[in-house]
């Protein structure tokens, strides 16, 4: 193998993705490199993972403090034996803990061997009443044993023998419990997404009420959160309320249209019936001049004609009059259903969720900055934003055509959001931009998964028709200040942008 050039090996590396049938993923292209090669490349430095330990290592003491400032220069510098050594000076610093607590431990408890103390007892016995309410009611039996283990766990000096037999039978039983409950969940979201689909399928003509539907769908699959059903549930009730107005209004005005289209017909089959009768009477004069022989016979018979025809002309005119009125009440009609229509529009489009990718539009990612920066001031956590701009769009709008784009576009969000956590929101802001509003993230840490759902677009291949598009982004990261709101954030994270784009797209720029 040594004397195999790089490209003839990454040529081999190719043939085999395609011959095992594997995902031509960096991992596996590395992997099947190595193994032609016979080499062993060396493993990326996991900069972005150690960073997040570092947000979460104690640093109350000095000691501490000391070692944070090791581990976090040991992280900046790459190097792995400084981590070695941070990592073995916290186990010495718990080891010295931990043998502290267990000799003051081993003192203050050596008279009450075999009791559980009273204070884990107390915490241990709220742990179990917490649990109970999500077990249902389906099993008396497993409530039962939790309410006994309870009350001996609150009685005073409860001894530990006991509580180990009753908590070992109590947890035995949970997990039957537990198993019930969690497939109980799964049937019913699987019952709740047939339920969907089928309205869907229902309502393929009514673009609203498929819209809600498809929401609904992508609301139920797992995993659930709370923020996502709160924010759909908002969306829904908006949607629901607005429509239902709008859609009442041109119901009353459709049905308005029918009775004047019942009127016009029955105009057409009165005027209908009136030249049916007038030639009937025409003919049968015609007739009765035709045997006329005298002056005499004649006249009556005219002038039962003209009686005729000034009837018939009567007639006429006023069916004329009443179909003309029709006509313009008609026509009002019709303006209204169309503005009516208009106002569904205006209603769909106030929703909270851009109709094309299903990620926020600007109305919902207002909303959603409002609930996430209370958050983030209130926990003190960091909140990042990342504007992120497809490079080279109207390049691929003019390829592609409109609907290329909008598909490469929905592409994007598709990815975006199976790479993202499920607490990250996506948001169109207008035209090929979007923003990512990233909670519990530092800038750092956003610019890692901006970079990472970079790299995931290069492995995902935008197919139109039997064509792969390699679609790029250029994006700006910004962590929120204390003293800015969202605006100033995104116009910070919009220059960052606007700074990638100019170092050559496809980057990440923090702002």
């Amino acid at each position: 193998m040594a004397d195999r050039s790089p490209s003839e090996i990454a040529r081999e590396t190719l043939k085999q993705l395609a011959a095992r049938r594997l995902p031509p993923t960096p991992d596996n292209y590395l992997a099947l490199y190595d193994e032609i090669a016979g080499t062993r490349s060396e493993q990326p430095f996991p900069e972005g993972p150690l960073r997040h330990i570092l947000r979460i290592m104690p640093g109350q003491t000095p000691a501490q403090k000391r070692l944070l400032g090791q581990f976090e220069r040991a992280v900046n510098g790459k190097d792995w034996s400084g981590l070695q050594s941070v990592l073995v000076g916290y186990a010495n610093l718990g080891l010295s803990a931990g043998t502290a607590a267990a000799s003051k431990a081993v003192e203050g408890t050596a008279s009450v061997a075999g009791v559980i103390p009273e204070e884990f007892a107390q915490t241990l016995a709220r742990l179990i009443d917490n649990t109970l309410p999500a077990l249902g009611e389906d099993d008396p039996r497993v409530i039962d044993m939790a309410q006994q283990l309870i009350t001996f766990l609150k009685d005073t000096s409860p001894p530990i023998s006991t509580a180990q037999l009753m908590l070992s039978n109590f947890a035995h039983r949970l997990s039957f419990a537990t198993e019930e409950q969690a497939a109980i969940r799964a049937t019913l979201l699987q019952l709740l997404q047939m339920v969907f689909e089928n309205i869907a399928v229902l309502s393929a003509e009514d673009r609203w009420l498929l819209g809600q539907a498809e929401a609904l769908m992508a609301a139920s699959k797992p995993p659930l959160t709370l923020r996502r059903l709160d924010d759909v549930q908002r969306r829904l009730k908006d949607v629901i309320f607005k429509q239902t107005e709008a859609k009442a209004r041109t119901v009353e005005a459709q049905e308005q249209m029918k009775e004047m289209l019942a009127t016009f017909i029955e105009r057409l089959a009165r005027i209908t019936d009136s030249s049916t009768t007038y030639h009937s009477t025409v003919e049968r004069c015609a007739e009765l001049i035709g045997k006329a022989t005298t002056l005499e016979e004649i006249a009556p018979v005219m002038k039962e004609v003209m009686g005729a025809t000034r009837a018939m002309a009567l007639d006429s005119r006023v069916t004329k009059e009443e179909l003309s009125d029709l006509r313009e009440r008609t026509e009002l009609k019709r303006a209204e259903v169309e503005r009516l229509q208009k106002d569904l529009d205006r209603a769909s489009a106030q929703a909270r969720h851009d109709p094309l990718t299903g990620s926020l539009n600007r109305k919902g990612l207002d909303e959603a900055m409002v609930r996430e920066i209370a958050r983030a001031r209130r926990l003190g956590s960091p909140l990042c934003l990342a504007l992120l701009d497809v490079d080279n769009f109207k390049t691929i709008n003019e390829r592609l055509g409109r609907a290329g784009g909008d598909a490469a576009l929905t592409h994007l969000a598709e990815v975006t959001r199976s790479v993202m956590r499920p607490q990250d929101l996506l948001a169109r802001s207008g035209g090929e931009e979007f923003v990512l509003v990233l909670p519990d993230t530092t800038v750092e840490s956003g610019v890692s998964a901006m970079t990472r759902l970079q790299r995931e677009l290069t492995t995902r291949f935008f197919l139109q028709g039997t064509e792969k598009v390699l679609i790029t982004f250029s994006a700006g990261v910004a962590q929120l200040n204390d003293s800015e709101d969202s605006s100033d954030a995104i116009r910070r994270a919009d220059q960052g942008m606007y700074l990638a784009k100019r170092s050559g797209k496809n980057r990440v720029m923090a702002a």
